[in-house]
């Protein structure tokens, strides 16, 4: 079974001197589920997971289970470039009740095809919720190969990818070669309803943070059968995505919920506030869209 089928926010960490703003996050959790959102995606690359200590980490994913009650899944991003390390985080996750979680292949030091395969095993076998892998070679600088997906999703717990290659050749090899109940999620928000049409579940999204419903919407419509419905919804999103992505995220989209009111404009270093050009063009294009 799939942990979500919709869309998932890759929710943003609210930061409020210097200390995670749980009053915010509150906020933001019970709009995004309002609104529609099928899972809460916490302590992700947009909840800029690699700057919390793991003691707020676990701390923001237990606030983020007791808000959410039950109502939506909460999966509570767990990934690190040291598999011991991430052994013990990840226990720590699952014991404050996430339901499930995200791993981003290890950054930096990197490893091969066969370092992954033991990376995630070692980890998989350690926990006793599921997995949803993440590929995003753009990042992390190590792409997970299809035949590699294939191997893990042999694993019990590990049950899904997140694939942000923004390569649709790979997501169509990986569709052919894994179970049909391995979930396959969109990890590029420009590419939803093309990774819809081979298979997939839905998207772990950062536009959602501040479309939630129409992101939801878009997943829902191409599911139910309103393909061109969809098709309408993703391209009339598209330039909204792309001022998402003129900074590193999540520069942008904590800009944009900045501008709507519902955070502060805080980051922790080395993200900082965007360029004065690209506020404008966040602020444009979230006009153009009727957010603003």
């Amino acid at each position: 079974m799939a942990i979500f089928t919709g869309s998932g926010v890759a929710i943003v960490t609210p930061f409020k001197d210097r200390k995670v703003d749980f009053e915010s996050l509150g906020k933001l959790i019970d709009w995004q589920i309002e609104q529609g959102t099928d899972a809460i995606v916490i302590c992700g690359t947009s909840g800029e997971a690699s700057t919390l200590t793991d003691e707020e980490q676990i701390e923001t994913v237990t606030y983020t289970v007791k808000r959410v009650d039950k109502r939506v899944p909460v999966i509570a991003g767990g990934g690190s470039n040291d598999t011991h390390h991430g052994i013990n985080l990840n226990i720590g996750l699952e014991q404050a009740g996430a339901d499930a979680l995200l791993h981003v292949t290890p950054y930096y030091n990197k490893c091969t095809q066969k370092g992954l395969v033991m990376h995630y095993t070692a980890i998989a076998d350690r926990v006793n919720i599921p997995i949803i892998i993440y590929s995003v070679a753009s990042r992390t600088g190590v792409n997970i190969n299809p035949s590699t997906v294939a191997e893990l999703a042999r694993h019990p717990n590990i049950v899904g990818i997140k694939e942000a290659s923004g390569n649709i050749s790979q997501v169509a090899e990986i569709a052919r070669l894994v179970p049909e109940d391995f979930s396959i999620y969109s990890g590029n928000d420009d590419m939803i309803v093309p990774l819809l049409s081979l298979g997939g579940k839905g998207v772990i999204s950062v536009v959602a943070n501040i479309a939630p419903k129409d992101t939801h919407e878009m997943v829902m419509k191409y599911l139910s059968g309103d393909v061109m419905g969809a098709c309408r919804l993703q391209l009339d999103m598209k330039p909204l995505i792309d001022a998402m992505f003129v900074e590193v995220n999540p520069i942008p989209v904590k800009a944009a919920l900045y501008l709507m009111g519902r955070i502060e404009l805080e980051y922790r270093l080395p993200l900082c506030p965007p360029e004065a050009s690209s506020l404008e063009k966040i602020k444009q294009e979230m006009k153009a869209y009727g957010l603003l």
